[in-house]
């Protein structure tokens, strides 16, 4: 670099040009100084010589940079740290507003990353306290970003090890954040009328962001308003019982400002959220509460602020959590209840008429009142809750809103329509049947009397020769769907406040009609109508099996007339299955109102089939006539069932090969796939799965081969074909279960071999293309998870295939080998499906089939150990237990054969010993990452751990005597004697061998020792170098 002229001129240009080019030439340039710790003085010279904010923006965020690579020596991040604290404070208040939140971001990482390397880090908090000290009030205000940053920096995870930054995390909570929150509430009481209100805001937002601290070690969503129970310590209580901290934010609230009035709304919030035990007396918690109430009385009679929705939401939210954490007995306990009852009903009432402007703040509101009708009756005493009053003008508030918002959005041309979104409208009623069912009479004459004149002014319209004002009929529709949707909410939750349980049936029944009314009206002209004789009789007779045909009805409407509407098929699918999967409703609809030979016939009508995009639902379709057919069980009526398959199947296997590729014949296959895999789903049972093995083989099995050799690269294909396999092979319940003297799970096997090696010999020739998972890795993952269910399904004797020479096991081990070994494992990491079928074939292969395993090169045997290790890292509990599993059986076998051994070794145990001989430190790498994860990790799967660590225990005595050397050498020395009492204890009457009762008591040693050792880990202040890195490695498993 020429001259620091030139250097401000490209910095200009990196952060100011609109030319791209000019940009990134100034940015290949300039990234020299983030990346080279060489330059890390040049930009001292930076910040202590240039006049640019932009220059130094530049020296500072290279040193951030640098500080992330976590490669500088304590020393010169110290000196880092010192030179950036007096740079603050002698030119602090001349520098730009970003410069001075990137040099507090440096300051702040740097803290983080060495707040246990050295205590002169932990300085920090001091160091901001000082600056408040200071008479100027622009170091006032950087001592306060100070803190707020600092707070923020130990909240968040960055790119750490997550077990080391919880460490810091409440290594930091403990020590300095309630000091911080009193630093804050200082400076709202002394900045409270001395300064203008935009410089109100940095004490307030330190104290947001205190109050919301991840105290226990549960990240909120950031993308959820919702974030529970604030756990505030004990510590805490003194200032929560001191009146003036409510008080002081409720005062802010009143600042015209409204970002400062917002974020004092959002503490209150938190506030009142915090855990109820913090209050160990209840005097002292109905005085907290009544300053809350308080403080919103006086909002809800003045309305102040309310008029901006950032206020207006936040203030909703506070009276949410009104119910969350008080009981409806502490807040009638409140002198004023009466009042504030009465003003949150009115505040109510008007935000459910401004629905445009208050739509997603009223959930808040709804909550509020569903949770206090709902400890109703669990409440004593005779002080009245005046909800009697107050519900019911809230519940014909809410439905009088949604009816009003239909027409209003249609004169608004709004394309925001709350019925097309199912998240917001579920979350809308969410709340709503608990206030209708607290004066359910009321609530249904209500919702009856709204209902009737829109029913029959749509009966009226329907009858009409022509349609009329479209728009007029859009509202009348609209308006009946949310009426629907209100009666559906209503009747799915079953409540018994406010009167008995016949009573509620009988409205039940009243509202229920209604909607049947429509669809009788809606649903008129559509089909033939004889399909809908029955529903004629709807009005004048009381019988279940009417209303269940009416059901079905609607329906088999649903599947004829909205093929085009996926959301319509799949919720009318999930309806059927319902009816279906129950044992009662099954039996009705297969004996008295769709009968076998109306679904042979029937299903032939329903357009969905044929739609492509509806694919996926012809598996749910056929899962649920499954399921009725196989209620009856019986086989002619199974193969009458089965007959429009037979003949899709019989034309498929005269294709000619060329012609096979084709789309009409490839989307015939892969209904036929897709429909017998909702089929194989319902089997389950011995005798239905033999009804659907005996139609399949062996005549249909040539046709999957057929398909599979021919169509192998396209996805769309294989993957219906290989998922039906994967469903097919599953031994749930024990379905294939065969008779002695069946060969039917050898041929099945044989089958899926074939399939398997057909499909892997084909894939593996293949060129990687732009969507790799799609065109390989998730064929790839199906198989691997067809061949690990084909052998673990326990109705093959393996052994066989050995006997007679055939070679259907070894092909199908050998490819799918192949298969497994072309993927990296970075990539086997990243797609989680990929990696759960991987790890589920790995430990089938070490658990059912090690020999073959043991029989492999070494470098692919060391490989494939390796990968194991691997899966222990990773934050999935199910493949980590997949992975203990397997080296438990790996080392297991060592000890069984090699270790403990009494003859002579077999030729397996002799390859497993050659492989340890040439890696002689696989065992104690996998042994010490186990204890790594035992010591730093919560594992939640701590008995699967315990098992492959005593396995590798038991292999030899000295690689663990190492691993404990290595343990307390890297404890201070005085702790090392307590540490190796631990150690003693894990052994304790843990015998030298691997029987199930050794096991059991070993795995009690261990959740002593592990409890014990990481109390004395907390001890030290080296516990965060230790989980660094004793031995190097434990940084990559986190």
């Amino acid at each position: 670099m020429e001259s620091l002229a030139q250097l401000e001129l490209l910095c200009e240009k990196l952060y100011n040009s609109r030319d791209s080019a000019e940009r990134a030439h100034a940015e290949s340039t300039l990234k020299c100084f983030s990346e080279n710790s060489d330059y890390i003085s040049q930009c001292q010279y930076i910040l202590d010589n240039a006049s640019t904010p932009y220059a130094l923006m530049l020296a500072s965020s290279s040193l951030l940079n640098q500080v992330n690579d976590r490669s500088l020596s304590l020393q010169l991040r110290l000196d880092i740290r010192n030179y950036v604290i007096n740079y603050l404070a002698t030119r602090g208040p001349k520098l730009q507003t970003f410069v001075i939140k990137s040099l507090i971001q440096l300051v702040c990482r740097i803290t983080k990353f060495g707040w246990f390397d050295d205590d002169k880090f932990r300085d920090i908090v001091k160091e901001a306290a000082d600056f408040l000290s200071l008479a100027s009030q622009d170091h006032y205000f950087i001592g306060l970003k100070i803190l707020y940053h600092l707070v923020g920096e130990m909240n968040q995870a960055n790119a750490m090890p997550l077990t080391l930054h919880r460490k810091i995390a409440c290594s930091f909570k403990d020590q300095f954040l309630l000091q911080i929150f009193q630093i804050s509430l200082t400076s709202l009481h002394q900045l409270k009328s001395e300064v203008p209100d935009d410089f109100r805001r940095d004490p307030l937002s330190l104290a947001l962001r205190c109050l919301s601290y991840d105290f226990v070690g549960c990240p909120v969503d950031e993308s959820s308003e919702e974030f529970g129970t604030v756990q505030l310590p004990a510590s805490w209580r003194p200032l929560l019982q001191d009146p003036s901290t409510v008080q002081i934010f409720f005062d802010y609230y009143k600042v015209n400002d409204t970002c400062v009035s917002k974020e004092a709304l959002e503490c209150l919030v938190r506030l009142a959220s915090v855990r109820r035990s913090i209050f160990v007396e209840d005097p002292a918690r109905t005085q907290f509460l009544s300053h809350l109430m308080s403080g919103t009385k006086e909002i809800l009679q003045t309305g102040q602020g309310l008029a901006d929705h950032g206020n207006y939401h936040e203030f909703c939210r506070l009276l949410g959590r009104f119910k969350v954490n008080f009981q409806l007995s502490e807040l009638l306990s409140i002198e004023f209840y009466g009042e504030w009852i009465g003003l949150v009903a009115e505040f109510t009432t008007k935000s459910l008429l401004s629905w445009q402007w208050a739509s997603n703040s009223v959930y808040y509101l709804l909550s509020l009142w569903s949770r206090l009708v709902t400890s109703v009756p669990y409440l004593k005493g005779d002080t009245p809750s005046m909800l009697d009053e107050t519900v019911p003008k809230i519940t014909e508030g809410f439905i009088t809103s949604r009816i009003n918002s239909v027409q209003a959005s249609f004169a608004n041309d709004s394309s925001d329509d709350t019925l097309d979104n199912v998240d917001v409208l579920q979350e809308q009623l969410e709340s709503l049947p608990y206030l209708c069912r607290f004066q359910y009479q009321n609530s249904s004459i209500y919702i009856i009397n709204i209902m009737e004149p829109l029913l029959q002014a749509y009966t009226e319209r329907s009858r009409l020769p022509a349609p009329g004002d479209a728009n007029e009929l859009s509202v009348i529709e609209g308006q009946l769907t949310w009426l629907v949707h209100i009666i559906a909410a209503v009747l799915k939750i079953r409540q018994t406040i406010g009167c008995s349980q016949e009573s509620q049936e009988l409205i039940d029944a009243e509202l229920a009609a209604r909607v049947l009314q429509l669809i009788n009206v809606t649903d008129t002209g559509v089909h033939a109508q004889q399909l809908y004789a029955r529903l004629s009789e709807l009005l004048g007779l009381n019988d279940h099996l009417v209303l269940l045909n009416v059901i079905v009805g609607k329906i088999a409407t649903n599947l004829k007339c909205y093929a085009e509407c996926e959301d319509v098929i799949d919720h009318t699918l999930s309806l059927f299955l319902e009816l279906a999967s129950g044992y009662m409703t099954g039996k009705l609809l297969l004996f008295h109102i769709i009968p076998v030979t109306f679904l042979v016939l029937e299903r032939e009508t329903f357009p969905f089939l044929e739609e492509y995009r509806c694919a996926r639902s012809r598996t749910t379709f056929y899962y649920i006539l499954g399921c009725l057919v196989f209620m009856e069980d019986t086989p002619v009526k199974f193969r009458s069932f089965m007959e429009p398959l037979l003949q899709v199947a019989v034309n498929l296997e005269a294709t000619a090969d060329a012609a096979f590729r084709t789309d009409v014949v490839k989307y015939a296959f892969i209904g036929l796939m897709r429909d017998l895999r909702g089929i194989a789903m319902a089997t389950n049972s011995r005798r239905t799965y033999g009804l659907l093995f005996d139609w399949l083989y062996p005549s249909r099995m040539p046709l999957l081969l057929k398909a599979i050799s021919l169509c192998a690269d396209e996805p769309e294909v294989t993957t219906p074909l290989l998922k039906f396999m994967c469903e097919f092979v599953l031994n749930k319940a024990q379905r294939l279960t065969f008779d002695s003297s069946s060969p039917n799970g050898i041929l099945l096997f044989r089958e899926v071999s074939k399939l398997i090696v057909a499909y892997g010999s084909r894939i593996l020739l293949l060129p990687n293309g732009t969507d790799i998972y799609g065109s390989k890795y998730k064929g790839i993952w199906i198989s691997l998870a067809v061949l690990s269910r084909a052998l673990c399904g326990n109705y093959v004797n393996f052994g066989v295939f050995e006997l007679y020479g055939d070679r259907a096991l070894a092909d199908a081990l050998d490819i799918s080998l192949k298969m497994s070994l072309s993927v990296p494992l970075s990539d086997i990491l990243a797609f989680k499906k990929l990696s759960k079928a991987f790890y589920g074939y790995i430990e089938v292969l070490f658990s059912n089939h090690i020999t073959f395993v043991l029989n492999l090169d070494t470098n692919t045997f060391v490989h494939i150990v390796s990968t194991l290790e691997s899966g222990l890292k990773g934050l999935d509990t199910g493949i980590s237990t997949q992975c203990a599993s397997a080296i438990d059986s790996l080392a297991a076998f060592y000890f069984n054969n090699i270790t403990a051994a009494d003859g002579p070794p077999s030729p397996a145990a002799l390859n497993l010993a050659r492989h340890i001989g040439e890696f002689p430190t696989l065992f104690p790498q996998i042994l010490k990452t186990l204890f790594e994860i035992i010591i730093f990790e919560d594992a939640g799967n701590q008995w699967s751990l315990s098992r492959p660590i005593l396995s590798l225990i038991m292999l030899s005595e000295q690689m663990f005597s190492n691993l404990r050397a290595q343990i307390l050498a890297s404890q201070p020395v005085d702790q090392q004697q307590r540490l190796s009492q631990c150690f003693d204890k894990l052994m304790a009457d843990v015998a030298r061998n691997l029987e199930p009762k050794n096991r059991d008591k070993f795995t009690q040693n261990l959740t002593t020792f592990r409890h014990d050792f990481r109390l004395s880990l907390w001890t030290s202040a080296q516990y965060c170098r230790y989980a660094m890195g004793i031995g190097g490695s434990q940084s990559s498993h986190y």
